[in-house]
């Protein structure tokens, strides 16, 4: 998985004795590469009042605080730089790019709009609209703000490349916005720092062309060997599979604690079988409107059949086909349960009546919660555990994601060590981390600097930067798939009653490995065994 570096906010203020140094955040398929256009070309193109001086220490303050990576410090001081001076664009446009890397894209996003309010013609602000919107999967919208970024500076190289980017991997619906004029003004009243369309509208999902492949997926040898005889070669050659009676289509539940590559593994899936592929977020499904969230699945299912071949994705698939209430409650959230569970079933027989071409596949952390009718052969009938990286794919997956960083000599061996019971997400969070101190590094002081060991050190000491989303995770689920014995008093006196967890007998026997991998991660033995890895990895060698 690529790795993205996050730029520092601007150097500067929005006087004319000290323009603002542009930057904006990277797109998910690409590093960052210092922006040379934008912000600064809007503010010089016009005359711009004085900023007050009390404001700019503040914006200054902030922008220290964020070189440091105390984004929360930070804001702090943009707030109050913007309180001071209510027409700072510059203090808004820091700000929203200090919410962008928190991931707090609403309020991003209503920065923004004042910094385009205050500066029509800047390029930076609506290239970060669209990058988040990127980064949501929302190509349409993210197409739309690169080329408002573009109208705004022709010249503009950044937004050039991320245009051309959208453009290689979307493929979108004929029958969506047939009329561009119209189209534009519809995309116009989206907020894509939240949901794509407003509540009570059938939801259009974009379908595109994946680029990645096998070879961009680092481990899992036995699970690609499965997904490419199985998934791949049914795709490629559906003669094959009709001469020997097997079927075209397939149901598979990809499972595994966050953050291993399930939606990576995906893309690998589509790129290596040429195949169209639709990723179905939950918000895009779910609709407070009754009656509409089956229809949003149908619309799905629709557009895959009309462009096959095609992969159905369906991303926490335990939040739309969870188990139904047995209790026979009636109306409210249960009722609307298993109404979208039903027509899930329904859609999914469809499938498997006429499955050439079509391949569904969900993704869960938590699959003893996916009801068991989505979960019998023809259905979702293979379930296939995604597992944390073993020591030497974490080497390899720290090469893979600083390769295209300018790096000096890293022991790779040591950092899989460092990162033990990591996540290939937690391995990209801390590459993306480290790599933006040789980025501020260039930015104050105008000299390259390479990514050194000294830098992956840095964050990984940092506690409030190198913690494993695995640990909290392992911890959070144990509770659902291990029993456990409690001591209560009945009657005056003490009886052991074992509590069961969630998984059934069928159950603990499909995700054996999985259970195991959680009773082994909770233990106390295992526990501090990986803390003592990490520190004498990351203190001594």
């Amino acid at each position: 998985m690529p790795a993205t570096a996050k730029p520092p906010p601007s150097k500067g203020g929005a006087d004319k004795k000290d323009p603002p140094a542009p930057s904006a955040s990277t797109p998910p398929a690409s590093p960052a590469k210092p922006a040379a256009q934008g912000q600064a070309a809007a503010a010089t193109a016009t005359e711009v009042e004085q900023v007050d001086p009390l404001a700019k220490e503040q914006w200054r303050k902030g922008n220290s605080l964020f070189e440091e990576g105390n984004y929360n410090e930070a804001l702090n001081a943009f707030n109050e730089a913007v309180k001071i001076d209510a027409k700072y664009a510059d203090g808004y446009f820091n700000r929203a790019l200090t919410y962008r890397i928190l991931n707090n894209f609403s309020a991003a996003k209503k920065d923004l709009e004042v910094v385009m309010e205050l500066q029509p013609k800047s390029a930076d602000a609506p290239l970060l609209v669209g990058d988040m919107a990127e980064s949501m999967n929302d190509l349409l919208g993210a197409r739309f703000w690169y080329e408002k970024a573009l109208a705004n500076n022709p010249d503009y190289t950044e937004a050039k490349n991320r245009l051309e980017h959208i453009d290689s991997l979307i493929h979108v619906d004929s029958t969506y916005g047939k009329n561009a004029k119209t189209k534009q003004v519809e995309m116009e009243k989206f907020d894509y720092s939240e949901t794509k369309i407003e509540e009570g509208q059938i939801k259009k999902v974009a379908f595109y062309k994946s680029k990645v492949n096998f070879e961009n997926v680092i481990g899992l040898g036995k699970l690609k060997k499965y997904l490419k005889d199985n998934i791949v070669l049914a795709m490629k050659e559906p003669e094959l599979f009709k001469r020997y009676g097997k079927k075209l289509g397939l149901g598979t539940v990809l499972y595994g604690p966050p953050g291993t590559g399930k939606t990576h593994t995906v893309n690998a899936i589509a790129g290596e079988s040429g195949a169209n592929v639709i990723i179905a977020r939950i918000n895009q499904i779910v609709d407070m409107y009754t009656g509409n969230t089956e229809k949003n699945i149908h619309a799905i299912f629709e557009q895959a059949r009309k462009n096959k071949p095609c992969i159905i994705f369906f991303d926490e698939l335990d939040a739309l086909g969870i188990k139904r209430d047995s209790g026979g409650s009636q109306g409210g959230e249960s009722s609307a349960i298993r109404l979208a569970v039903n027509q899930f079933l329904v859609e999914m027989s469809g499938v498997e009546a006429e499955p050439e071409g079509l391949f569904v596949i969900g993704a869960t952390n938590v699959p003893w919660d996916i009801d068991p009718a989505l979960k019998r052969s023809g259905r979702f009938g293979d379930h296939i555990y995604v597992p944390p990286p073993k020591y030497g794919d974490r080497k390899k997956m720290f090469e893979y994601v600083t390769r295209k960083m300018p790096r000096a000599r890293l022991n790779y061996g040591r950092l899989a060590r460092a990162t033990t019971g990591y996540s290939p997400a937690d391995i990209e969070r801390l590459s993306d981390k480290a790599i933006m101190r040789p980025l501020l590094h260039e930015h104050e002081y105008k000299e390259s600097k390479k990514l050194t060991m000294a830098d992956m050190l840095a964050v990984l000491k940092d506690k409030d930067l190198n913690a494993s989303s695995l640990d909290e995770w392992y911890n959070m689920v144990k509770k659902d798939v291990i029993s456990k014995t409690e001591t209560q008093i009945v009657d005056g006196k003490k009886q052991e009653i074992v509590k069961e967890g969630k998984l059934d007998a069928e159950e603990k026997v499909i995700y054996k490995t999985m259970v195991k991998d959680i009773k082994k991660n909770t233990g106390t033995f295992h526990i501090m065994l990986k803390k003592l890895m990490r520190w004498w990895a990351i203190n001594v060698f």
